[in-house]
């Protein structure tokens, strides 16, 4: 019997992964290529093509054998058309990355926010489990944010759906690369937890983080959560703000969608216990107490594969009738 495959593409703002994934959703071959984004990425989709061809040659996998291709981007993505509304780290507006991707490689082409695609791939074979309501969250340079509901990943009127990072949490508060201000991307991302470290290192409090930064020239998010478990108060208290803010804000997109699980994924979910049990008691202490009873915090399993295994989880539910078994 002839084994099927799906390609799942994961697009990000420096690399792009690649992956050939079987019915299964075990990954038999992936790769990353670096993200062009000379003319405002207008070779992408090109460069993903002919690496992907490249790759399946040397594999010996006919093309006759593949499904289709599941792609997910950053950014605000129209799903029933595969159209990238706005991709601002990457260049794209209005940029047809489906159509495109479909006319050079001759076939079906599914695309949808990369955080949505992640959520997919952590629901499908990792942290989720195939739960029916799920949300996943990802604290990276952003905050990206995919929702499961009745086992399908919420995308909205003109994809915008889901977008729990670009919840106001504190209004008039530091600006987000979205043109509005107080995001929790502000808060909870690594990009937020820096810039609440250089905020304290431009007063004229004595802290370790002050001590880091002028012994290295730098700081990032994993230096304050280390300098936090050493003791630093002021790192404690960005710790403490991040998750109190989070867990408010997860508190209040769960009483939504009453979801069975949290799936936190991401660079900055590193920090594991640290970062997980206040924001479990945040959680706790602000969402329904029904909702908060039934609901368990996962760490996300598959890191920099979730994009990609949830790509061809896409095309695997668009193409068969996929049920929950």
């Amino acid at each position: 019997m002839e084994m099927n495959y799906f390609i799942g593409v994961d697009i990000g703002g420096t690399t792009i992964k690649i992956a050939i994934v079987n019915n299964d959703g075990q990954i038999s071959s992936k790769w990353e290529i670096p993200t062009n984004k000379d003319n405002d990425g207008v070779s992408i989709p090109e460069d993903i093509w002919a690496s992907i061809q490249s790759k399946l040659e040397n594999s010996h996998i006919d093309k006759s054998s593949i499904n289709g291709i599941g792609a997910g981007a950053p950014g605000f993505i129209d799903s029933e058309t595969g159209n990238v509304a706005l991709a601002v780290n990457i260049g794209w507006k209005d940029f047809e990355l489906g159509s495109k991707l479909k006319a050079l490689s001759g076939l079906p082409v599914f695309v949808d926010n990369d955080a949505n695609i992640a959520a997919l791939g952590e629901n499908w074979k990792g942290a989720g489990n195939l739960a029916e309501y799920l949300i996943a969250i990802t604290l990276g340079t952003g905050v990206g944010g995919g929702i499961i509901t009745n086992g399908k990943v919420i995308s909205g009127f003109n994809g915008t759906a889901g977008e729990i990072g670009h919840l106001t949490v504190k209004p008039g508060g530091a600006p987000c690369n979205c043109g509005r201000n107080g995001c929790l991307e502000t808060i909870a991302s690594a990009t937020g937890i820096v810039r609440q470290a250089i905020d304290i290192i431009n007063t004229d409090v004595n802290s370790l983080l002050k001590d880091h930064y002028q012994a290295h020239g730098d700081i990032t998010a994993k230096d304050v959560f280390d300098k936090a478990k050493l003791g630093d108060a002021y790192a404690i208290k960005i710790v403490n703000n991040v998750t109190d803010v989070l867990g408010l804000a997860i508190a209040n997109a769960a009483t939504l969608i009453n979801p069975s699980k949290i799936v936190i994924g991401g660079g900055v979910s590193k920090a594991g216990d640290q970062l997980l049990k206040p924001l479990r008691e945040s959680f706790t202490n602000y969402a329904l107490p029904r909702i908060s009873e039934e609901c368990e915090f996962v760490s996300a399993q598959l890191g920099n594969d979730a994009g990609v295994i949830g790509g061809a989880f896409l095309v695997k539910k668009q193409g068969s009738s996929f049920q929950k078994k």
